[in-house]
């Protein structure tokens, strides 16, 4: 079974990406706070794919993406941004993210993205 790691400073966001990947079938592996702690925590559980907020304290989601992609260039890193971030969206994907989706989520959107992903 797939595992994602969700990376979200928002406990509200966390918990409804958390309530669209188990409704769909998927497996939540972890969940980390900031960037920094998502590093740690794709180096100790290896999930199949990562949700990187893109506004985060500590660290944010472009550096932790990038710093990932660095340990495991086959990472798929799905990059959460709120509506307006298109250019900092564009960069990443150019950076190596495996695709985004915006906030508030759209629960059909983020469907399709984890089945392109897992499978």
């Amino acid at each position: 079974m797939a595992g994602v790691l969700i990376v979200d400073d928002s406990r509200t966001s966390r918990k409804m990406l958390r309530t669209i990947i188990e409704e769909a079938g998927y497996t939540v592996a972890g969940e980390a706070v900031n960037g920094q702690e998502g590093i740690d925590k794709y180096k100790e559980l290896s999930p199949d794919l990562v949700t990187m907020d893109i506004t985060m304290p500590v660290l944010d989601g472009i550096e932790s993406m990038k710093e990932i992609i660095a340990i495991n260039p086959d990472a798929k890193v799905l990059m959460v941004t709120a509506v307006g971030q298109k250019n900092k969206v564009i960069q990443c994907i150019k950076d190596g993210a495996f695709d985004y989706v915006t906030k508030p989520y759209e629960t059909g959107e983020v469907e399709k993205v984890l089945k392109k992903a897992l499978g």
